[in-house]
Formats: structure tokens, C-alpha cells, sequence
């Protein structure tokens, strides 16, 4: 007689049980959550890193376009603009940024050589060494300011999957006011 009164209270229980949706939230809310967090924090690296590059493409037309717009750079001005370039990019740190602007000689013959380096955080390129330019920049007889950035951004949640990424870009410019830009020491 025993067990013909629990087989009901059993499945009344169980249809009880079923009927209730009072935790369906929470349970819900405890499986969405996880992938609604992660998702929210990849948006922001994204968004960080786009931010980022953004900031490196405008500090080399900066440096290159505060260079191109002068017939003569000595080593006061080139300091500026280099640290002028630090400011661009702000709020980021200059400490993670590699500036680089060099004046690029184009020969008769089409032949492109570094005239001038100098560098922020960086390596200066070699005076003399060649740079391949494509075919539309290689005007004989001519030069280019040629400024280059790179920038190591590391995620502030995902750089233990990710690792740092180094962002960059480069730019070419004629100088506006003469067919050389000079550089001097004083």
C-alpha cells in the first residue's frame, strides 16, 4: 500500500517541478552571461587596436607632412617634430612608438637612395642605402619624405591568447617648397 502512495506524490512533484519557472531566468542569465562578457571585452580590444592604428597613420603623415613643409631641418626642428609626433599620440605611450622620417633622393638615372635619417625610439636608416620605391614615386631628379611608424600594442584583456601586435604605416611626401629638403646640424 506503501508504494501506491508515493508513485502519485512523485509525479505530482515532478509536474510541479516542471510547471515552475521562477530559476529559468537565472539559469538563463548564468549560461548568456560568460559569452555577453566576452564579447563586450573583445568590442573594446577591437576598438582599442583600431584606435591605435588610426593614431599610427597619423603620426607618420604628421612627421612627414611638418618636414615636406620646410626647405631646411636642423637637429632643434627634427627634435620637435619627433617629439611633436609623441604628442599626436597621445593617450597612448610614446614609449611603445617608433618614429622614423627620412628624406629620400631620387637620381637621374631613377635611383633612390636615403639622403637623411633620423629616428624617435627607433633605428635611423643608413645614409646612402637604397629604398625600392614604386614606379610612380620614382620621379628622376627629385626626393620624397618618407615617414614610418610602428606601434607595439598589447591587448589590456587578451594579450595572454593574443600576444602584442605591432601596428604601422608609412607614408611618402614631396617636399613642397623645395626639390630638397636640407638637413643641417645647427
Amino acid at each position: 500500500m506503501r508504494t501506491r502512495s508515493i508513485l502519485p506524490n512523485l509525479r505530482g512533484g515532478l509536474s510541479r517541478f516542471r510547471a515552475d519557472r521562477r530559476g529559468v531566468s537565472a539559469v538563463e542569465f548564468a549560461m548568456i552571461a560568460p559569452l555577453m562578457i566576452t564579447l563586450y571585452l573583445g568590442g573594446v580590444e577591437v576598438t582599442q587596436g583600431v584606435a591605435v592604428s588610426r593614431k599610427t597613420t597619423l603620426v607618420a603623415r604628421t612627421v612627414a607632412d611638418l618636414v615636406a613643409q620646410d626647405t631646411n631641418v636642423n637637429n632643434a626642428e627634427i627634435t620637435d617634430i619627433l617629439a611633436a609626433s609623441a604628442a599626436v599620440a597621445s593617450p597612448y605611450a610614446a614609449t611603445n612608438l617608433k618614429v622614423t622620417v627620412s628624406s629620400v633622393t631620387i637620381d637621374s638615372s631613377g635611383r633612390a637612395t636615403i639622403a637623411w635619417s633620423d629616428t624617435l625610439n627607433g633605428t635611423a636608416r643608413s645614409v646612402g642605402s637604397s629604398v625600392a620605391l614604386d614606379s610612380a614615386l620614382a620621379v628622376p631628379n627629385s626626393s620624397l619624405i618618407w615617414g614610418e611608424v610602428t606601434y607595439t600594442y598589447r591587448p589590456m584583456f587578451g594579450w595572454v591568447l593574443t600576444g602584442t601586435f605591432t601596428l604601422g604605416d608609412t607614408i611618402y611626401m614631396r617636399p613642397r617648397n623645395a626639390n630638397f629638403i636640407t638637413r643641417t646640424a645647427s
